[in-house]
């Protein structure tokens, strides 16, 4: 192993922990945010739709971007504009503005998080054994870090601008060097027409996967913490447990994926996930007290987190670069994250949340029957690790 090969490495998981922090700091401090502008809730749920948006049309877009300059070209742009759209949303000071820095933020985020998956696959091919889970493991522990270090910024009175424009400021030069960090595309990428053609049918299906499991997390972040409270009785402390312990699952989860990976194989592990997060999240539905339902909510953090890793791991190797499947498959995914609070909220309205939120039980189960198809053997993880030029190498 090559210390540039273990360089790529860290610097991939470095760069899912700054993506995490990143937004998961705009997301904590929201109702901060809220007192700032005075935003009603409806004006946050907008907030976060055009951030989501911003983020969706950028991935869609990476296709063709990531097939003509690969993944390590657009983080090294990606990852800095990424840390500064957070600075606008931490200084904007009205409204309007406020929403097209979300917008930027969102975009630059849609480029980091696709390419932050290519570089991911790349570095696992170049290993020649999976590492994805432990990747996404690292988008857990910025996750978790930013809630902590929200709630100390809460506990110390630094209101939301110093709060976010901190974290910013902080991740911007670091961003900027970790693009010294990343592999070059394979020289079999650089000719690839991934961007136009039409993908191989199992990245489709891999994302269709990704967005069975990306509704079931958004649903999970939305609304577990008002079935809590509002079904369940559960007072306020507790109904805001279930979505940090639902993050603990997925990482723990996370941090063993790739070795369950290396014995049991995607499909396998896929189906399983998709049994497991039904199982659990029925649990959830039928708990007859809120600590219980806090408690499943762990086991289906452990079910669902291994989806999107292994999803974007295989689609990866689905094509000559993993950059064009990658982007495909992750916006199907993230359609899913966005499609999913709100189908739940429609279906809440016309019935009950309780029984909206069987929906997940259902999805659970499509997984575990799309997973079946499947192949049953995976494609070689092992691509040779390109040879830098000594002018590039030190670029």
């Amino acid at each position: 192993m090559t210390s540039e090969l273990r360089s790529a490495r860290y610097g991939a998981v470095l760069t899912f922990v700054l993506a995490g922090l990143m937004v998961g700091t705009m997301t904590v401090r929201i109702p901060a945010l809220t007192d700032k502008l005075g935003l009603t809730e409806a004006t946050v749920g907008t907030i976060l739709l055009v951030w989501g948006l911003g983020a969706l049309v950028t991935m869609q877009s990476m296709r063709r971007v990531m097939a003509r300059v690969g993944s390590r070209a657009v983080l090294r742009a990606g990852g800095p504009l990424t840390a500064l759209g957070l600075i606008g949303v931490a200084f904007a000071p009205n409204l309007p503005l406020l929403l097209v820095a979300v917008a930027f933020f969102g975009m630059a985020f849609g480029m980091v998080d696709v390419a932050m998956n290519a570089q991911g696959s790349a570095v696992e091919q170049a290993y020649g054994r999976p590492l994805m889970n432990g990747m996404h493991a690292g988008w857990c522990v910025g996750a978790i870090s930013a809630g902590a270090l929200g709630s100390l910024a809460i506990a110390a009175g630094l209101p939301f601008t110093a709060n976010v424009a901190l974290v910013g400021l902080v991740s911007l030069p670091v961003m900027a060097l970790l693009g010294r960090t990343y592999l070059p595309e394979s020289p079999a990428s650089a000719t690839d027409t991934g961007g136009r053609r039409r993908m191989p049918p199992i990245v489709y299906l891999l994302g269709a996967i990704m967005f069975f499991a990306f509704m079931v997390e958004g649903t999970v972040a939305d609304w577990n913490g008002l079935y809590l409270r509002d079904e369940l009785g559960a007072p306020e402390a507790v109904a805001a447990l279930g979505y940090p312990v639902f993050e603990v699952g997925m990482l723990v989860a996370r941090l063993t994926g790739d070795r369950l990976r290396a014995r049991f194989g995607v499909r396998g592990m896929l189906t399983v996930s998709g049994l497991a997060t039904a199982g659990f999240f029925s649990t959830v539905l039928l708990a007859p007290a809120a600590l219980v339902a806090v408690a499943a909510m762990f086991f289906v953090g452990l079910g669902v987190a291994t989806i999107s890793p292994l999803t974007l791991s295989l689609a990866g190797t689905a094509t000559d670069a993993p950059g064009p499947a990658i982007a495909q498959a992750g916006a199907m995914g993230y359609a899913g994250l966005l499609l999913g609070p709100v189908v739940i909220g429609y279906l809440s309205h016309a019935t009950s949340l309780h029984t909206a939120l069987g929906i997940a039980v259902v999805l659970g189960l499509l997984i575990a029957g799309a997973s079946r198809l499947l192949p049953g053997h995976e494609p070689s993880q092992v691509t040779p690790l390109p040879v830098r030029e000594p002018a590039e190498a030190a670029a």
